[in-house]
């Protein structure tokens, strides 16, 4: 079954927004509701292989805890850090990821 553009996105941000670690929804699910409406087929593509990844290592590879897998060292990896880093500016000092 092929989704729409739309309900895809709208499975995207949910599955972004509950990872069952609240760390990485924190940054996942504002990077999603920020982004996704902006992704291109091929970037929905590649944040949707990331999101079927382990919590723990997807986190680690965000941070820069754990070497990313060059499989899942690109573009969308290095937004979401980006994302990642100006979201955290934003938050007051121990608020989240």
């Amino acid at each position: 079954m092929t989704l729409d553009h739309d309900t895809r996105l709208k499975r995207l941000k949910f599955r972004a927004w509950h990872r069952g670690f609240r760390e990485a929804d924190l940054i996942l699910g504002p990077f999603a509701d920020t982004h996704a409406g902006k992704l291109t087929p091929g970037q929905c593509d590649a944040f949707e292989t990331l999101l079927e990844e382990q919590d723990w290592d997807l986190y680690a590879w965000i941070l820069g805890r754990a070497p990313t897998p060059p499989e899942f060292d690109g573009e969308i990896l290095d937004m979401i850090k980006a994302f990642r880093l100006v979201a955290h500016g934003s938050r007051a000092p121990g608020d989240g990821a």
